[in-house]
């Protein structure tokens, strides 16, 4: 009896006809629209078999990367992120991320669009999913001006303790400290579009500010942030929705 394919299955499958239809491009016309055909449906099946969780992955396995959208606009509304046409977040809301998604290691074509509005896109970027790697790919900008960054998550925590990071996605907001209140900078001078490495941190709970860098002047405090053993954080910083002259912070795990 044949076992059930799962979305790696699919996946394989889908590259494997990639280079196919590659391969055909200029020599056959008919045979590069039938492999790529297959490419799609394959593609399409694969990210059908994908469970939505929020299980954070330990590693990308041999041959495939993974990533996740994070929409960091506050200007534009709700997001459909499609794949080479294949659509794979849905609805994506302002300050959330989706989950993440396992891909064959290659380049491959992400577009953005309103949510259920397969129009006009409002992105085109063309990204490259390196072998073994984890990325979060943060969408910012206006709506007129948006654009795609790309940073590699490093997922992997000792047990029993936690770790943390600082992404500035904020540009309104000139370069910044994020210190322990009335203690040391954590974090020096993080510029726009800039994530911090991870540190390392005993879980507690503490309490942290954001200061204009080099400074003591405190713009930002952040109070009461709990971070648990065998969890990895993002704390991110965006425009804010209700004050264009301000900013914001929300915290994603990974």
């Amino acid at each position: 009896m044949s076992q059930k394919r799962n979305g790696q299955d699919y996946f394989e499958k889908a590259a494997s006809y990639d280079v196919m239809a590659n391969y055909y491009k200029y020599l056959d016309p008919n045979l590069y629209i039938h492999y790529y055909k297959k490419h799609l449906h394959a593609l399409s099946r694969a990210f059908q078999t994908i469970q939505e969780d929020n299980r954070l992955p330990e590693q990308a396995s041999l041959g495939t990367g993974i990533i996740r959208v994070l929409h960091g606009s506050s200007d534009t509304g709700n997001i459909d992120v499609y794949i080479n046409a294949i659509r794979v977040f849905r609805n994506l809301p302002y300050k959330e991320v989706s989950h993440y998604l396992s891909l064959p290691s290659g380049k491959y074509h992400l577009d953005i669009y309103p949510a259920e509005n397969q129009v006009t896109s409002i992105l085109n970027k063309r990204i490259t999913v390196e072998p073994g790697k984890i990325y979060t790919l943060p969408m910012i900008g206006s709506e007129n001006k948006l654009r795609l960054l790309s940073f590699e998550d490093h997922l992997h925590v000792p047990e029993g303790e936690s770790k943390f990071r600082f992404i500035h996605l904020s540009p309104r907001t000139q370069a910044i400290d994020v210190a322990v209140v009335k203690g040391d900078v954590v974090f020096p001078k993080v510029s726009f579009k800039e994530a911090t490495p991870y540190l390392g941190i005993t879980p507690m709970t503490v309490d942290l500010e954001i200061r204009n860098a080099g400074t003591k002047q405190v713009i930002l405090p952040l109070h009461q942030l709990q971070f648990n053993p065998n969890e990895v954080y993002s704390i991110v910083a965006t425009n804010s929705q209700h004050n264009e002259h301000s900013f914001e912070t929300f915290i994603i795990r990974g």
